[in-house]
């Protein structure tokens, strides 16, 4: 099987060096080649035809994200951007994702080294689904957006919300509407949320995989190109039609009933299927609390969380849509539900917004 061709940039010499040791130990990656900064990276990719790029956020010169754009336009390929866990970071980083970039990993504050020789085995998994992803050229720069991962044991929603039995009987009809994504999902998220009107009659709750100093600036930049109402979710806030609600990048969002209304609860359990917050845990309270009122939508992301709740949603009757491959970055999270026989329907991305208006209305 030939081996995934790295080209790794970054202008410290340090960081290239743990990273190429870090390839090095995996037998399907090989760096064939380093870069210190853009100029020198144009020319690698044009003499060695990588088929993945990291790339480092801050450089001199010229910085990775006009990098990026330029790249996406002319050459599109795969790219894992590297980045900081800063407020900062978070809002480069989340304009390198609207260019295109596959995902990205954080690059520690303190000891280079060490700490990423600790997310080894997220770099190597992320430069393996960069690989297989779908990337597509960009025309023009956008206008204006880690999926954190543990290697302890893969728990259920179990670990945090215990399964019910019985009928469950529901108060209200108000609507409510739960969206899992990871990989390529911040920018599905903005696609779907951007085509959905102000006064839709639903309120919106979402579990994407993104580390904490990264939810809040995403929220406010998904806020900021929508008619919706968004925030970063809190503990204890009422779920409003028009509004949504995004998962704190280290809590799992809980949706439960306060009499007649719908509320956020933040939950600071263990990682469910590796990841914190978990689609699972979110979509199950769905399931728990809404039934038949909810409506589970799956975008892009690498993995299977969310598979497991999607399947609890649908068995309460609430219909399940799911992002279809071709539109998808990586179709791990949602084509794991359509092959459990859980997807009501499977559609491209640029028709889900539609579809959720009219489920919203026919209710």
């Amino acid at each position: 099987m030939a081996k995934i061709r790295v080209l790794v940039v970054d202008d410290s010499a340090l960081v290239r060096q743990v990273l190429t040791q870090i390839f090095a130990e995996s037998k399907d990656i090989e760096v064939v080649g380093v870069a210190s900064d853009p100029y020198v990276a144009r020319e690698k990719i044009k003499q060695l035809n990588p088929d993945v790029l990291t790339l480092d956020v801050e450089m001199p010169r010229m910085d990775g994200v006009t990098f990026l754009g330029n790249l996406m336009r002319l050459r599109p390929m795969p790219v894992v951007m590297v980045s900081t866990l800063t407020e900062k970071g978070a809002e480069v980083t989340l304009r390198a994702l609207e260019y295109g970039a596959v995902d990205f990993v954080s690059k520690p504050k303190l000891d280079v080294a060490e700490g990423l020789k600790e997310y080894a085995q997220e770099i190597t998994e992320k430069v393996r689904i960069a690989a297989k992803s779908r990337v597509r050229a960009i025309e023009r720069a956008p206008a204006l957006a880690k999926t954190g991962t543990d290697v302890r044991q893969k728990l259920s929603a179990d670990a945090v919300l215990r399964p019910t039995s019985g009928k469950l009987h529901f108060r209200t009809t108000d609507r409510i509407i739960g969206i899992g994504s990871s990989t390529g999902g911040t920018e599905a998220i903005k696609d779907v949320l951007a085509a959905l009107p102000m006064d839709i009659q639903a309120g919106i709750v979402i579990s994407q995989h993104i580390p904490a100093a990264f939810s809040g600036p995403f929220a406010k930049r998904v806020d900021s190109i929508t008619a919706l109402s968004v925030c970063e979710a809190r503990d204890g806030q009422q779920i409003l039609p028009g509004h949504v609600y995004i998962a704190p990048g280290d809590r799992h969002l809980v949706v439960e009933r306060d009499g007649a209304r719908y509320v956020c609860r933040l939950n600071d359990g263990p990682p469910v299927n590796r990841h914190k917050p978990s689609v699972d845990v979110m979509i199950r309270s769905l399931a728990q609390n809404a039934g038949p009122n909810a409506i589970g939508v799956m975008l892009t992301g690498m993995g299977d969380d969310g598979a497991a709740g999607m399947g609890e949603l649908k068995q309460v009757g609430a219909p399940i849509l799911v992002q279809d491959e071709k539109t998808s970055v990586v179709w791990g999270m949602p084509g794991e539900v359509a092959k459990r026989g859980f997807a009501d329907e499977v559609l491209p991305l640029g028709k889900i917004a539609q579809r959720l208006q009219e489920l919203v209305a026919s209710n």
